[in-house]
């Protein structure tokens, strides 16, 4: 249990909660997930401790080898690590109140007292200790319990699997966010792991109960506290102990700021010369009709201003995921699997139209368009003039949008009836606002391919299908020109030689925001604010996926454990439709994806929905 080993040592029993998504392409699919201490993070290191050693102390907290029996149904399947592809996972482990609830398993069995043979170990962190014995009891395959809900939605396509997949999925669990943190000493600011000897066990805790590996934020505002100075001191002690412990890595690089969004219990700042140039010039944060400044992120509109020393928002993407290549290239491939590129608020691909952390959001509001900053109204203007209306491109975003916290029928943009987003304006406004943010994506992961991917960073061979099945024709002693080749040492040869292509090692990853409230309304409202241009009319996500295509990138989706008849009606949620229609995009597209909890969840019904995504 991650959590038993992540958050605080006196917080017992513990819980944990599975959860999964699911990859259209299989075999190139990762998984993505949290571990969540008390709220949403605390912890951290210490050295390799004996993974030789194997005490088997009686559990202390009885549910726990239940949570690891559904949890490594979900990773390992029939049995074994991770054998293969099947979709994707992702888990997310905590406790809530100091109180076990659990996703996988009866809580309510009494504890034991506990023994342990190490003396490395404080007394307030025997606990960890005791779980880390523990691990390897576990017993059988349980059965998916019903869906939780009865009004099941009918236009949904899903049914329950009996079992998870045989094969299992591979599956990462997120750290907390700050993992890594800053100290200062005497005038001076060191980035450090916190509660190291703790977080050692519970990387090995992980590995024994099958997971693949972890996924870390590298933050902007700890890695570079001056302009183009770059400290990965703790990070590569960080890195160096998961893989120790067996795990590999996905690296977030976060561009944005914690402590503004949904579970977010630390608080984690852009760089300070970052917010500088933002005090001198606010317009280089998003901001919304009233004004208001959103400093979590910069705004895309100034992505090609040098306003940086020279250096534009591009520059300093790409400056700091070079350093980290070089710093990180000889993990690419069996180390770090992948690296995740932050493009937005809380590292997804949106706009902050759902600022919930300052309290001017509440779900399930529609959010307001991010748009009014200078560069942004310029842009505005200069694509207004060029259709001819330059009036709409006078005064920013709809003027009958509503507020942050509106509904879709008090807003006369969005009604389902007559609303203004079906208007020869709105279908201008909407293009205009969702296509820039595909061009700052598109911006983004072309330097970040141009960092990661040069010509010195690891490449890997692999198999094509189309000569597989050319060979497998020849095999087969098919009639034509193909027969022939069997007989022509050159051609053979040069086969040979085209079935293997050079890929890189290390792949890019792009997270796409689970924003399902007011999916089931005609204008989908609360996805136009956030830049997805989806209407039910109109996939919004096609040439999203498309975009991220041609990068070769992967994408993680989250709101994967939720189903439709847990929300308001008012709401006009579809967590299920929105999934399924990202599942079909992509997979249209050809993208891998991976599926994330969105929210910290405890029962039975969030994990056995992620498992029947896993299961079909």
């Amino acid at each position: 249990d991650p959590e038993a080993v992540l958050s605080h040592p006196a917080a017992s029993p513990y819980a944990v909660s599975a959860m999964a998504g699911m990859a259209p392409q299989a075999d190139t699919c990762s998984l993505s997930g949290r571990v969540l201490g008390p709220g949403r993070g605390h912890a951290t290191l210490p050295s390799s401790a004996a993974r030789t050693q194997r005490a088997r102390a009686p559990v202390p907290a009885a549910s726990w080898s239940a949570h690891t029996s559904a949890w490594r149904q979900l990773c390992r399947g029939a049995g074994g690590r991770h054998q293969g592809p099947a979709e994707s996972a992702t888990l997310h482990a905590g406790h809530r109140n100091g109180k076990s609830t659990v996703a996988a398993a009866h809580a309510s069995l009494e504890s034991e007292p506990a023994v342990t043979e190490y003396t490395d170990f404080s007394s307030s962190e025997s606990d960890l200790q005791i779980l880390y014995n523990n691990i390897l009891d576990v017993p059988a395959r349980r059965r998916l319990s019903d869906s939780a809900c009865q009004d099941q939605d009918p236009n949904s396509d899903m049914q329950a699997s009996s079992q998870p997949s045989s094969t299992g999925v591979p599956v990462y669990v997120m750290l907390p966010l700050d993992t890594v943190w800053l100290v200062e000493r005497e005038g001076r600011k060191y980035s450090v792991l916190k509660r190291e000897q703790a977080l050692t066990v519970a990387l090995q805790t992980l590995y024994k109960a099958g997971v693949e590996g972890v996924m870390v934020d590298v933050w902007w505002g700890i890695v570079e506290r001056s302009p183009g100075q770059y400290d990965f001191t703790a990070y590569r002690r960080l890195f160096d102990m998961i893989t120790e412990a067996g795990l590999k890595v996905q690296a977030v690089m976060s561009f944005h700021a914690a402590g503004g969004n949904v579970g977010d219990t630390c608080h984690i700042t852009l760089p300070q010369w970052v917010l500088d140039v933002g005090d001198e010039n606010p317009d280089v944060f998003y901001t919304d009709k009233a004004g208001f400044r959103n400093r979590e992120c910069l705004s895309l509109g100034c992505d090609r201003e040098p306003l940086f020393g020279g250096r534009t928002p591009l520059d300093l993407y790409h400056d700091l995921m070079a350093a980290f290549a070089e710093q990180f290239q000889h993990m690419f491939g069996d180390k770090i699997a992948e690296v995740t590129v932050g493009m937005g608020p809380a590292g997804e691909l949106r706009y902050p139209a759902y600022p919930e952390g300052d309290g001017r959001w509440r779900f399930p509001g529609v959010g307001e368009f991010q748009c009014y900053d200078a560069y942004m109204l310029a842009d505005l203007k200069r694509q207004a003039e060029a259709v001819n209306h330059p009036e709409w491109g006078c005064n920013g975003g709809p003027h009958d949008s509503g507020h942050y916290n509106s509904s879709v029928w008090d807003a006369q943009f969005f009604r389902s009836e007559g609303g203004s987003w079906e208007s020869e304006y709105g279908d201008f406004f909407l293009s205009w606002y969702s296509g820039m943010l595909e061009q700052h994506a598109n911006a983004v992961l072309t330097a970040a391919a141009a960092a990661l991917r040069g010509t010195n960073t690891p490449r890997r061979a692999r198999r094509t299908e189309s000569v597989m099945q050319k060979l497998t024709r020849m095999a087969q002693g098919s009639k034509g020109s193909d027969q022939g080749a069997l007989h022509s040492p050159a051609d053979q040869r040069a086969l040979l030689d085209a079935e293997y292509q050079l890929a890189p090692a290390c792949h890019l990853g792009v997270k796409l925001a689970g924003v399902h409230w007011w999916h089931k309304s005609r204008s989908h409202a609360a996805e136009l604010t956030a830049g997805y241009y989806n209407t039910r009319h109109r996939n919004g996500y096609d040439p999203l996926l498309k975009m991220i295509a041609r990068h070769g990138a992967r994408v993680s989706f989250t709101c994967v454990e939720m189903r439709d008849c847990e929300h308001p009606v008012e709401a006009r949620c579809s967590p299920q439709g929105l999934l399924e229609q990202v599942i079909a995009s992509a997979s249209a597209a050809g993208v891998p994806l991976s599926g994330e909890n969105a929210l910290q969840r405890y029962d039975h019904f969030a994990f056995d929905r992620i498992a029947e995504r896993c299961g079909s």
